[in-house]
């Protein structure tokens, strides 16, 4: 889950946006379906992880099977760090398309991979993609959306997120039994056709262009894309005047960890831990869990279904609601809730009941962690904003590598099925604490 880099372009906010709709809405477009296919790629693996435990060629035990779970998300935090870097290096169209050619390319290299550890590897190596294309995806969308919709905007483009797991559960439903998991995995490579699409409609960051000198091009760009009035001083203002508010990162770091801000950063960095492991935990174990608990492999896949759909609409729901009533109340009510239909699914219970459940789980971990990543880039000053954010998502998928861990260890030491729904449970519950402990904003 990322947030997009912050961004004042004081000129237009001041007056009306310039940025006609119909770019908006196009940058949001493609960026959604970026967001989609890699979200199609997180939750395959989750939708065909009881397959490969039955894959007798391979013979994973439950901590391997873990494991590779856990390489895309390595892959990852790697990604985002490096390809964000480098899209302002060489422009974040081209490191758009970069990041959708590696993680496209890698699944199609995982479903032929002869060996686990060679899956493991191409899994490892897609995550680089995967990681990649949220900062690019989301500052991208940012800076083409009017201020008073970015939020909303950030919220609709990753809804695309949850919507490819749900269609990578979808395609387990449909091909699983008759094809096997490689042609499930296999499809996430398809996204590559709609690359063509991207180049056309997607446009050079023009934030991206002043901050490099390209006055000429950004003009010339601004008038393509029918932007007017187009101020050049208003577009370099968001990547110069940022550069110029970061003092050194001795002094950003020291403002993240200060007295006023140290305790927050603990907290910020916990609940987003726990919520990340959430997302990812689930989302590699639900089907196999529910299968444990007696639900046959159709079922079970349908419950990944409904806990990806669940937090696909609830992230806008729950934006909404916090703008209203305010974030801190939101976040630990959601989360509490999220834990709550976690432990619930222990208890045997009609097939419609448990699905409510499982939409409340899906809510309470993908939705709540979304909404909590954007308050962690409005609550700390402009100038140390970025790193404070980068640094707390980056701690953050450290929990998304221990997520799917946690229930392959809970396999290996043979516990029953419901210890699971215990742990994850009671993650949830310590992301509600320690949410409620982050101080008032000064």
């Amino acid at each position: 889950m990322a947030t997009a880099p912050s961004s004042t372009i004081t000129g237009i906010q001041a007056g009306a946006w310039p940025v006609p709709k119909s770019t908006t809405s196009r940058v949001v477009f493609c960026c959604w379906l970026a967001i989609l296919a890699e979200g199609y790629d997180v939750g395959v693996l989750g939708a065909v992880l009881p397959a490969l435990a039955d894959y007798a060629p391979w013979q994973l035990t439950p901590l391997q099977l873990g494991g590779l779970g856990s390489y895309a998300v390595v892959g990852m935090l790697i990604g985002a760090m490096f390809i964000g870097t480098l899209s302002d290096l060489f422009g974040r169209r081209r490191m758009l398309f970069a990041s959708m050619i590696i993680f496209t390319l890698t699944q199609l290299a995982a479903a032929v991979a002869p060996t686990p550890e060679l899956f493991g590897l191409f899994r490892l190596i897609g995550g680089l993609g995967m990681g990649g294309i949220i900062p690019v995806a989301a500052a991208l969308t940012i800076e083409y959306s009017a201020p008073a919709k970015r939020s909303f905007n950030y919220g609709l483009m990753y809804s695309g997120y949850s919507l490819g797991i749900v269609v990578s559960a979808l395609s387990a439903l449909a091909f699983l039994p008759t094809l096997g998991w490689r042609w499930v995995i296999g499809l996430g490579a398809v996204p590559i056709v709609i690359l063509p699409l991207i180049a056309v409609l997607v446009p050079e960051s023009i934030e991206y262009l002043m901050a490099k000198g390209r006055r000429e091009r950004a003009a010339q760009l601004a008038s393509k894309l029918g932007i007017a009035p187009f101020v050049p001083e208003d577009w370099a203002s968001a990547a110069i005047a940022d550069k110029k508010e970061r003092p050194s990162w001795k002094s950003v770091l020291s403002t993240i960890f200060s007295r006023q801000y140290g305790i927050a950063t603990v907290c910020f960095w916990i609940s987003l831990f726990c919520g990340l492991l959430l997302v990812y935990g689930l989302n590699t174990w639900l089907p196999a869990i529910m299968k444990k608990a007696g639900y046959d492999l159709g079922s079970s896949l349908t419950f990944l279904v409904v806990f990806s759909l669940a937090s696909a609409i609830g992230g806008l729901v729950i934006g909404g609601i916090a703008d209203r009533y305010g974030k801190k109340l939101v976040l630990v009510l959601f989360y509490a809730l999220g834990a709550a239909g976690i432990i619930l699914l222990m208890f045997p219970g009609s097939l419609l009941v448990n699905y409510v459940f499982v939409a409340v789980a899906g809510i309470g971990s993908i939705s709540t962690s979304l909404v909590l990543t954007g308050w962690v880039a409005d609550y700390y000053p402009s100038h140390s904003r970025g790193t404070a954010t980068g640094w707390a998502l980056s701690f953050a998928r450290i929990g998304a590598i221990t997520g799917p861990m946690i229930g392959g260890l809970i396999a290996s030491a043979q516990l029953p099925f419901q210890w699971n729904f215990i742990v994850f449970a009671g993650i949830g519950l310590l992301a509600a604490l320690t949410v409620a402990l982050i101080p008032k904003k000064v």
